[in-house]
């Protein structure tokens, strides 16, 4: 894989006076190594990389080279940020493609939460803004539902999984990290994490798109954005999605919507008590009309609440 591009790409990152840093291309042949050896910090990379030949022959070292300092890793994965690593992974795809490892019509989407750099001890409680006026505008601005379905909800039971609450997320936060959220998967403890949604291709699991949102926001809501990035990655090297597999996490209206205004076939289960319009027993539906015929000849339309 020739990486001689980032040359040109990170150039606008480097000066011309000063220490010299780390070429580039090392430091993505490092972070590869950190990858493929499941490496999970820059000094365990270094350790290792210097006790390896096979890896000092892959950085281009000699025996005798000294590599970078580990703490050079961790600067320059901040300085390149998402631009750079994504262009490997558009290069890294392309290449996938020459060798027929990917179709691009069926792609498979699914979440997975990642255990973000920060512990449940670091949390605490969000600083209320001295001005109470502005404070309550704000809280006023950013509520979902009317004051009635609030309260009649708190009245009832408690919800289930209590700890994922968007609005647990909104009173606490980690100063260490403050993008993570706090959130839990079934018979698992609460952890601060992201939501990594991953889309494969289903002809030889190639992954085809990743990308991290706050570990709050559902599956559903995700798709959307997910659906037209992956569109853009594989529509440059000219192929074309035609349908989606995904668990029914993803069944909602944007989801779908979204689906639908791309002209994909999403294949996504019902969540459970949904009904689709043409399963309703002893009914007939009128798709042009948007209503049903029950069996006495009478029209049932739809009618918001």
């Amino acid at each position: 894989m020739d990486l001689n591009f980032l040359y040109a790409s990170t150039s606008k990152y480097y000066g011309r006076e000063g220490q010299k840093s780390i070429d580039p291309v090392v430091f993505m042949k490092l972070m590869l190594v950190g990858y493929l050896e499941n490496l999970n910090s820059d000094r365990r990379i270094i350790a290792t990389s210097r006790m390896r030949m096979d890896i000092l022959y892959f950085l281009g070292y000699g025996l005798d080279e000294e590599l970078p300092w580990h703490s050079t890793l961790s600067r320059t994965r901040q300085l390149f940020g998402e631009e750079e690593f994504t262009a490997i992974f558009k290069l890294v795809l392309k290449k996938c493609i020459e060798k027929g490892l990917i179709s691009g019509k069926r792609q498979a989407i699914d979440s997975v939460f990642v255990k973000a750099n920060a512990a449940m001890s670091s949390v605490v409680e969000r600083e209320v803004m001295g001005d109470v006026a502005t404070y309550g505008k704000e809280l006023d601005a950013n509520r979902d539902e009317e004051p009635d379905s609030l309260t009649q909800k708190s009245a009832g039971k408690p919800r289930k999984n209590a700890k994922t609450d968007k609005n647990l997320n909104e009173r606490r936060y980690s100063p260490s990290d403050p993008d993570a959220r706090i959130s839990v998967k079934p018979g698992k403890i609460s952890r601060l994490n992201y939501s990594a949604q991953v889309s494969v291709d289903t002809q030889n699991h190639v992954v085809t798109h990743i990308q991290a949102f706050h570990a709050d926001k559902g599956d559903g809501q995700c798709l959307p954005e997910v659906l037209g990035n992956l569109i853009d990655n594989l529509k440059e090297i000219g192929l074309e999605i035609s349908e989606v597999l995904a668990d029914t996490g993803y069944s909602s209206e944007a989801a779908l919507q979204a689906l639908a205004d791309n002209n994909i076939a999403g294949y996504i289960p019902n969540k459970s008590g949904n009904r689709t319009r043409d399963s309703r027993e002893g009914f007939t539906y009128d798709h042009e009309n948007d209503r049903y015929t029950c069996p006495q000849g009478k029209y049932l339309t739809f009618r918001p609440p």
